[in-house]
């Protein structure tokens, strides 16, 4: 699995798991129960991850969509 996406942004990693799951790329959101430890003030930023495999077509879902501003940089770019 790798990251393709690190936000607080509830409704963005909603649209992206569902852009995803259309596509038949099953993604996995980590940190969604941080919100206990943090008090609910949405401070501690979710990740979605998506298989190795998928990186580059998930990276382009989004591109297209709009949303490729908010994806992490590959490993190796500054």
């Amino acid at each position: 699995m790798e990251e393709l996406l690190r936000t607080n942004d509830i409704v963005l990693i909603s649209f992206v798991e569902s852009l995803l799951k259309d596509a038949g790329i099953t993604p996995l959101v980590l940190d969604q129960n941080m919100s206990v430890l943090e008090g609910s003030l949405g401070i501690l930023p979710r990740r979605v991850l998506v298989p190795a495999d998928d990186i580059g077509t998930a990276r382009q879902i989004l591109a297209d969509a709009g949303v490729g501003k908010e994806l992490e940089k590959p490993k190796g770019e500054g």
